[in-house]
């Protein structure tokens, strides 16, 4: 697996030289998984960036669709399909309530990140979505979402009525998962009979605390370093946060083989997208939908833009490129290729 000898001999790396002071070190290369905990930070940071130059000055929600535990068995078998079911099925819901008069009337955007696992590494699909309270209307001018009156239990707190919400992405999800895989009877009906979860937060209070905020969730993966407690030959101990006791911190112990199992159980498959874009945010919309938003609300336009690895590291991380760790004042050059399997040349570094 590549996760296990990132950055290692294994798959190669370099040595380099500060032309000032003549230090030496080797760097390896990574593997850049997108589920190693150490391949994330830039690519993060440069999806923060990208977000940043999108923001609307207008309220934004936070919605999470939940997948009932029922799903599980399915979505271990066929994971491309109920996963997919699961971004369509958001997203109809979404646009539905928002193309209603009666809420708002008008196309809005959203931008969902999938999640599939809990605390313990247990299963648990689940959706992030960041929902801007408004929408572009027939004629092109901005519209905010309807606010409901003093005596609505809503009462402008969430973006539309959460019960609501749960009963029509059920039928949506249902419909959309049936196309591509069968669904048993006994499941479906557990399904139909159970309530779903749908959970909405209160509005942000700016907009640039959205893109932080969903930043801890796009590049995470089922378990960081930081988590780790203890890994020995046959145990890993790893801390979790326990929601039933007040979110409280514990410690777990689970055998090698079972920890491997759990996290292998969010391995997505190659080549899934799990982070996407709707309405006025989806690529091909944002030239003329995004941009006439940004105009109604007297935003500069959107520009596609592109941040290279030393932009990031300067701006976002306060790292000088290639900066000398020794003197702090020369730069470092690549003096050797180190080839993939290849051992450290001899010396101490």
């Amino acid at each position: 697996m590549a996760i296990k000898v990132c950055r290692t001999a294994v798959l190669g790396g370099h040595k380099d030289k500060c032309g000032c002071c003549g230090h030496e070190q080797i760097s390896y290369n990574s593997c850049r998984n997108r589920h190693c905990p150490k391949c994330q930070t830039t690519n993060r940071e440069r999806w923060i960036l990208d977000r940043e130059s999108e923001l609307l000055h207008v309220p934004y929600y936070h919605i999470v669709f939940t997948l009932p535990h029922h799903l599980n068995s399915l979505a271990l078998q066929a994971p491309k399909h109920v996963y997919n079911a699961l971004f369509k099925a958001a997203w109809k819901t979404i646009a539905q309530f928002a193309s209603d008069p009666k809420y708002l009337g008008a196309k809005t955007g959203m931008t969902a990140v999938l999640h599939t696992w809990g605390q313990q590494l247990a299963l648990h699909p689940h959706l992030h979505c960041i929902v801007p309270a408004g929408g572009i209307d027939k004629n092109r001018k901005w519209k905010y979402v309807q606010q409901e009156s003093k005596k609505s239990s809503r009462n402008g707190k969430y973006l539309y009525p959460k019960r609501a919400l749960s009963k029509v992405f059920r039928a949506i999800f249902m419909k959309e998962v049936r196309k591509t895989i069968d669904v048993p009877q006994e499941v479906a009906k557990k399904l139909f009979e159970k309530k779903w979860v749908v959970y909405a937060k209160k509005p942000f209070l700016s907009p640039h605390i959205v893109v932080e905020y969903l930043a801890r969730y796009t590049h995470k993966i089922a378990i960081s370093n930081h988590r780790l407690t203890r890994v020995d030959d046959r145990w890993v101990s790893f801390n979790y946060k326990n929601y039933r006791t007040g979110a409280n911190t514990q410690n777990m112990t689970l055998e090698g083989v079972e920890f491997l199992r759990r996290f292998a159980q969010h391995i997505l498959p190659s080549g899934f997208v799990r982070i996407r874009h709707y309405g006025f945010l989806a690529s091909r919309n944002k030239p003329n939908d995004l941009n006439s938003a940004k105009n109604c609300l007297g935003q500069q336009p959107w520009i596609k833009e592109k941040f290279d690895w030393q932009y990031i590291a300067e701006t976002k991380l306060n790292i000088i490129p290639n900066q000398c760790p020794k003197c702090k004042e020369g730069l470092l050059a690549v003096i050797e290729i180190l080839d993939p399997l290849r051992g450290p040349p001899m010396g101490k570094y």
